[in-house]
């Protein structure tokens, strides 16, 4: 069955045409969403909501614009920043719960160190969103960089960088602030 074919099926409601865009384009759209999101499992979800969207969507394709695929990717690529926002949200809610559970215990002990602990929050504040991310996940979430980048889905190596150029920062922040 051409391409042409399946946009047609597709259209109709035919669920083998549903079927056969699976079998011919999941690997693509698969393929797309492991490199961004550095995850396969995450892109296998991902997969997935794509071809439920299209099967819901297929009303809405139309063959003149484009073929099966491209559009295929247009929600892929859609689906991948949804991913990648939904990463974000939990990553704050990580990092947020962290730093409640560190302010508790904190709050309990000796005054130096609750203003240690303040000056050290304003300095990551300070930090670029992908620093401060990594460094909040290493202190309050007590995580090493192994499981920062398993949980992130960001590459070992990029954790490293964040973590050492967000460190050399707070300490000429912190350096200058005397």
């Amino acid at each position: 069955m051409s391409d042409e074919e399946i946009g047609r099926g597709l259209v109709r409601g035919d669920e083998e045409c549903l079927a056969l865009a699976h079998r011919r384009w999941s690997r693509l759209v698969h393929t797309l969403a492991a490199r961004v999101l550095g995850d396969a499992r995450e892109a296998e979800d991902v997969t997935q909501q794509v071809f439920l969207a299209a099967w819901r969507g297929r009303a809405g394709y139309r063959p003149e614009r484009g073929p099966v695929p491209a559009w295929l990717v247009g929600i892929a690529r859609r689906k991948i920043a949804d991913a990648l926002t939904a990463r974000t949200r939990r990553l704050d809610l990580v990092a947020a719960a962290g730093a409640a559970v560190q302010t508790a215990v904190t709050a309990q002990g000796d005054p130096e160190r609750v203003l240690d602990r303040i000056v050290v929050t304003r300095e990551l504040a300070r930090l670029p969103r992908d620093q401060r991310d990594v460094l909040t996940l290493a202190f309050f979430g007590d995580l090493t960089q192994v499981q920062i980048a398993h949980r992130t889905g960001l590459p070992l190596g990029t954790v490293k960088s964040h973590a050492r150029r967000g460190l050399q920062r707070m300490r000429r922040g912190l350096a200058a602030a005397g």
